[in-house]
């Protein structure tokens, strides 16, 4: 039989989707990349935002559309936060929460057998623990994510992720990421993505005293690893000292993505951010004192409840201010059962589209302009694929995507490459 797997969302959806996908492939299916020719598809679902909402249940219907005779399976956020929302579904044949999402593979050799629907949405618990399985190999990536953190006990006011994954935190063991790293090198990652729901608070729940910057050192001791990168991280959690430790370590790459939301100190207290934007730049100083040629990048959202035209502007003048190298920039989207649902002074959909797009075109500019600054520096690539025109595609340490022109084929190696120009998308360079 052949398995369809599409996910929607962060990379922590992305690890376990491959992790399920394994499941499925050593239970003796097949994988396919065409859900129309699949016996089984399977969603995993994202809910980060209304749209996100959206697109995943209108995939859901469009394979159920398409696919008649396919089982449709719906796992992950939309179910662990909405559970109720399923209860009068009729395009899905099993729906599960995060909790139990890793067990689909006994539901759907229980569906197939008696052909009655499935739906099994569990709170999280007190006593839960962050699962305890491996993977072999992310199929056709160069880099691998390895999540090693899940929950968040943060509740920011807009965010629906800690009814989603859980309010307790819960973090993999050192040993235990040890291990899946090296299954991952042992079938030829060299880069590996630490990932995590709040991934600054890695640690925090063990009880041995655990830090993000231990599981680095960890990975690093690894020798088939070559490059390590972090996903999203807090700047409230970033001390000057632990940023002095994880410039110690050669592999980690210089690229952070620290998570703003707004550059409006009235708007961050709103959203329970937890920082000012002061604090936010004096992390982003850190960063820069230690790591020569970091890239910053990061998620603002526009249009926040009350958010005037005047905080607008401040996270505007504030993006300027950091030198970002990208933004990703995206409306306010209520969540039902948030505390910011009930705020007042909501903005209507004309303003925050045109704060979206106003943002966007200085994000632009700002990523140009990094992009600019890395004309005539000598930068590590891993290369990753051939482009369109036959070139070498891969990124810096920085994750600045680099193209090297000429016919030969450097996938999964590491050259240093002096960048000689940019496009609007890419930097340019020859092999030092």
């Amino acid at each position: 039989m052949k398995v369809f797997v599409y996910t929607f969302g962060c990379k922590v959806n992305q690890y376990e989707s491959q992790l399920i996908l394994e499941h499925f492939i050593e239970k003796g299916y097949q994988k396919t990349e065409d859900f129309k020719t699949a016996d089984i598809v399977l969603i995993n679902s994202c809910t980060v935002t209304e749209d996100s909402s959206k697109k995943a249940i209108n995939f859901v219907k469009k394979v159920k559309k398409e696919n008649k005779n396919s089982v449709v399976c719906l796992v992950g956020c939309i179910p662990q936060a909405f559970p109720s929302y399923f209860n009068n579904f009729n395009e899905t044949d099993i729906v599960l929460g995060n909790k139990n999402k890793f067990s689909i593979l006994e539901k759907v050799s229980e569906f197939l057998k008696n052909k009655k629907k499935i739906v099994e949405i569990f709170p999280y618990e007190k006593e839960d623990k962050c699962e305890s399985f491996k993977i072999n190999k992310f199929y056709g990536k160069t880099r691998a994510f390895v999540k090693i953190q899940d929950g968040c006990n943060q509740f920011c006011s807009y965010c629906i992720i800690p009814y989603a994954r859980g309010h307790k935190i819960r973090s993999k063991s050192l040993e235990e990421i040890k291990k899946q790293v090296e299954y991952l090198t042992n079938n030829g990652h060299k880069e590996i993505v630490l990932v995590g729901i709040n991934l600054c608070m890695y640690g925090k729940d063990l009880e041995k005293k655990t830090s993000l910057c231990d599981a680095v050192e960890t990975v690093s001791s690894i020798s088939a690893v070559k490059r390590i990168r972090l996903g999203s991280l807090d700047t409230q959690f970033m001390s000057l000292e632990s940023i002095k430790r994880l410039s110690k370590v050669e592999k980690l790459c210089d690229q952070f993505h620290l998570s703003l939301q707004s550059g409006s100190d009235a708007i961050l207290k709103s959203m329970n951010r937890g920082y000012t934007t002061k604090e936010y730049e004096k992390c982003v100083d850190y960063i820069r004192e230690n790591f020569s040629n970091a890239s910053i990048t990061t998620d603002v959202m526009v249009g926040f409840p009350g958010e005037t035209d005047a905080n607008f502007k401040e996270s505007l003048d504030f993006l300027k201010k950091i030198k970002f190298y990208r933004v990703h920039v995206f409306p306010y989207s209520e969540r039902k059962g948030t505390r910011a649902e009930k705020f007042l002074g909501k903005l209507n959909k004309k303003v925050k589209h045109s704060r979206c797009k106003e943002m966007i075109s200085l994000a632009n500019k700002l990523k140009e302009n990094f992009l600019k600054s890395q004309i005539g520096k000598t930068v590590s690539v891993l290369f990753e694929h051939k482009t369109a025109t036959n070139d070498n595609k891969g990124y810096a340490k920085n994750y600045v995507p680099v193209v090297v022109r000429g016919q030969s084929n450097f996938e999964g190696k590491i050259f240093d490459v002096k960048i000689t120009g940019i496009n609007k998308n890419n930097c340019y360079g020859v092999i030092c």
